[in-house]
């Protein structure tokens, strides 16, 4: 079998490293970069410390607009697919990326696997929203991470090529984390394990407008005690006008960093008392490691989080952050959400029962 696979963003770059093991034991993958991340610290520091092979082709997409960049892959991913001449094109999760593969390949006439499908947050006003459902009723095979992404799919009348598989992220997770533990994490920010919060916010939703951006500065201000943000460049590029990236550099306790490589990252938030964050993979990665989840949206498409307790939805509102912060706790145990670390197995094999 012959498998061009498409990443563009961090975690894509994170699930596609158990994945292109288990791929490339069942066939020849061709794994294709479209440079939706672009930025080394977001994209080559990937590639290294998780070992995924380098890519066979880049396109290089870069900067723009979700439109520019959903052309430009497209254009560029079309002459991919003419040469490679692939059995399936494999695509991740909910970017720009995911949804111009998708299409790409679609207009192409090669059948598309979606890994993370069924998800919903049904929020049609998010971006990640509308990729996904596109890129699901385009899929061939459709290889869902929890049972919820099947009886979605289901409410929607998809059950051809549907697989419940668990989560590639469970899987590198699993893989990672004995490499995380040994980085220096929160010691190498001055941060005492246990003590902090660790932040991540850059989706549109809360760095597009001038009213998004003070509500952000306005929750981290009301934060209250030590904390590390380590700054999508994205989100930084937004906040540098009107003196909003000066105002958080005076917030006490507030440690502004660069970006992080995922064991960097994973080693911070192994040791942080909290999660803060309006990432979806954020969810997850504090939910594998244990440690409680405030997600500054109003809704999830990881449900199965908060109903378990594991995870509040405060959106971006200083008092509901605060109450959460105030309450939070960690249930004993942790079901079994997303499978049993062993998903780029399943999916592989999901692939050769469907195409091979």
């Amino acid at each position: 079998m012959r498998i061009v696979s498409l990443v563009g963003n961090r975690p894509q770059f994170v699930k596609a490293a158990p994945l292109c093991i288990a791929l490339r034991a069942q066939g020849e993958e061709i794994l294709v970069h479209s440079g939706q991340h672009y930025d080394p610290a977001l994209a080559d520091l990937f590639f290294d410390e998780l070992g995924i092979p380098a890519p066979d082709h880049a396109l290089e997409v870069g900067a723009g607009t979700p439109v520019r960049q959903l052309a430009v892959i497209m254009e560029r991913f079309e002459q991919v697919l003419r040469d490679e001449e692939p059995d399936v094109v494999v695509v991740y999760g909910d970017t720009t990326t995911t949804l111009a593969g998708a299409l790409t390949a679609t207009k192409c006439g090669v059948p598309l696997a979606h890994v993370e499908a069924g998800l919903r947050s049904f929020d049609r006003s998010m971006p990640e929203e509308q990729n996904r459902v596109v890129t699901d009723h385009l899929s061939r095979v459709l290889l869902c991470p929890t049972r919820l992404g099947v009886d979605n799919l289901a409410a929607e009348g998809i059950t051809a090529g549907v697989h419940l598989v668990g989560d590639v992220m469970f899987d590198a997770s699993r893989m990672f984390a004995p490499l995380a533990a040994r980085r220096p994490g929160p010691a190498a920010h001055g941060l005492e394990p246990g003590g902090y919060l660790l932040v991540t916010i850059h989706r549109a939703a809360a760095t597009d407008t001038p009213e998004a951006l003070d509500a952000m500065v306005e929750v981290l201000s009301s934060l209250g005690g030590p904390a590390i943000f380590p700054v999508h460049p994205r989100t930084r590029d937004r906040l540098a006008p009107d003196g909003r990236w000066h105002a958080l550099g005076q917030v006490p306790g507030l440690v502004l960093a660069p970006p992080t490589g995922y064991l960097d990252f994973t080693s911070l938030l192994m040791g942080a008392r909290a999660v803060v964050t309006d990432s979806g993979g954020v969810q997850k990665e504090a939910y594998f490691h244990g440690v409680p989840c405030i997600t500054l949206r109003d809704t999830t498409e990881w449900m199965e989080t908060v109903e378990g307790g594991f995870n509040t939805l405060t959106g971006m509102d200083p008092a509901r952050v605060q109450a959460a912060l105030t309450a939070i706790s960690m249930p004993a145990g942790r079901p079994p959400f997303y499978g049993d670390g062993h998903a780029a197995d399943a999916i592989a094999r999901a692939l050769v029962a469907e195409l091979g």
